[in-house]
């Protein structure tokens, strides 16, 4: 099993490209299935968890050709089973988003029940709550989920959210755009990569008001066509490089971002210390060669502070001048990072929901564990900062999320290579 091997104590220096975002492209390969005639994505980012959905996908039949800088087709219409077995999706919770797309446009599904990141609940109910209400049968047996529409439509209704749910959101905004009627839904997810779905949905011809906002209006229509669409920049990529430069007390410039996303990640580096300025789609930071200030940080549903950054700001504000608290709200047991920091030197303290950071002025390495996407980052910015070497385990986690991370780094002046 790969692992990462990592000399600290030098600060960052350098530019690289942001990739396409990962929870961007995900919900819209799957909108595909939506599309009578063929789709074009481009700037999707080579990723395991991307590679998994089109190895679905491609179980069910679709014909997917991925071109250069993984620019990939997709033709649904050679679709020939509507099944999305285990082996596929518990590599990858984000499976379930063929479900709306299949029960929409084909009227049946079987997919079964997710699994991804071990950091706490993140039930579906809300999924099949909503698909209910637009007149899908639903049953759940053995592991899977059994959807159909008995040949018939979906029908449109007004849904409201118990909890915000950026997977439900756009699960359910696909269903609607070949539901019969208009379809509201309250308590919406508000994140960027939601906004980016509604695009591509619209650019096949779909009806949809208010994406961005707690309330989306989606008008069905009887069929979509394909379209051709680019995929946004990567926010949460974007961040973790920003929090590794601030924390090694480094200089960044970023290619290809999306700063107008980023709103309270950027506030937060400010605050700590860093020089920030942006374009359209570039964003450059810089610290000085200086210790950033600690930061305390609640994590809450966009445009908040996003739960994806807790981990990389628990790095940042272990190597920080000062205490602070990072509090997570939206997921439980999602300090797991924390424990392995801890084996660095980190002065952490675990209360409940809470941590209190109390930064120390280096971390030293050691052998540490990635235990889901976003620790595994935080590991990697905690050994950029640490006196010797530090050897980080299942990084299988990185490669779900994180594109050529190794070459990235090392374009910064990062010392880190992959290890047997």
């Amino acid at each position: 099993m790969d692992k990462l091997l990592i000399t600290g104590g030098r600060p960052l220096d350098g530019e690289i490209r942001v990739s396409g975002a990962k929870n961007s492209s995900l919900p819209i390969l799957a909108s595909t299935l939506l599309a009578e005639t063929p789709s074009v994505i481009g700037n999707v980012p080579h990723l395991h968890d991307v590679t998994s959905l089109i190895e679905l996908l491609g179980r069910m039949g679709v014909e997917v050709v991925i071109g250069d800088r993984m620019r990939v087709e997709i033709n649904s219409s050679t679709i020939k089973d509507f099944t999305a077995p285990y082996e596929l999706v518990k590599k990858m919770r984000a499976s379930i988003l063929v479900l709306g797309p299949l029960v929409a446009r084909f009227g049946q599904a079987i997919v079964s029940l997710p699994g991804g990141c071990a950091i706490g609940s993140r039930p579906v109910d809300l999924h099949l709550r909503g698909l209910t209400a637009m007149g899908a049968d639903i049953e759940v047996k053995n592991g899977y989920i059994h959807a159909t529409t008995h040949g018939k439509r979906l029908k449109g209704c007004r849904f409201v959210f118990d909890v915000v749910t950026v997977t439900g959101t756009e699960n359910l905004l696909m269903a609607a755009t070949l539901a019969e009627g208009t379809t509201i839904l309250e308590n919406a997810a508000r994140e960027p990569e939601i906004v980016d779905l509604a695009e591509c949905l619209i650019a096949m011809g779909a009806q949809i008001e208010g994406a961005g906002t707690d309330k989306i209006v989606v008008r069905g229509v009887p069929a979509l066509h394909g379209c051709v669409h680019e995929v946004i920049a990567d926010r949460i990529e974007t961040g973790t490089y920003l929090c590794a430069a601030a924390a090694t007390g480094g200089r960044i410039r970023l290619r290809d971002a999306r700063p107008d996303t980023l709103d309270a990640v950027l506030d937060k580096l400010v605050e700590a210390g860093a020089s920030i300025s942006t374009t359209a789609d570039t964003i450059e930071l810089d610290m000085k060669g200086n210790r950033p200030k600690a930061v305390s940080v609640r994590t809450a549903p966009y445009p908040a502070f996003p739960t994806d950054m807790q981990a990389q700001f628990c790095a940042l504000n272990a190597v920080a001048e000062g205490t602070s608290t990072i509090i997570e709200t939206v997921f439980e047991n999602r300090f797991m990072h924390v424990l392995e920091m801890q084996r660095m030197g980190a002065d952490f303290t675990i209360e409940g929901h809470t941590v209190v950071c109390r930064g120390v002025p280096k971390l030293s390495g050691a052998p540490v564990m990635a235990t889901d996407l976003r620790a595994s980052a935080s590991l990697v910015i905690a050994a950029l900062c640490a006196d010797g070497d530090t050897l980080i385990d299942r990084i299988y986690h990185i490669d779900r999320g994180y594109e050529c991370i190794e070459e990235k780094f090392l374009a910064l002046g990062a010392q880190i290579r992959r290890v047997g």
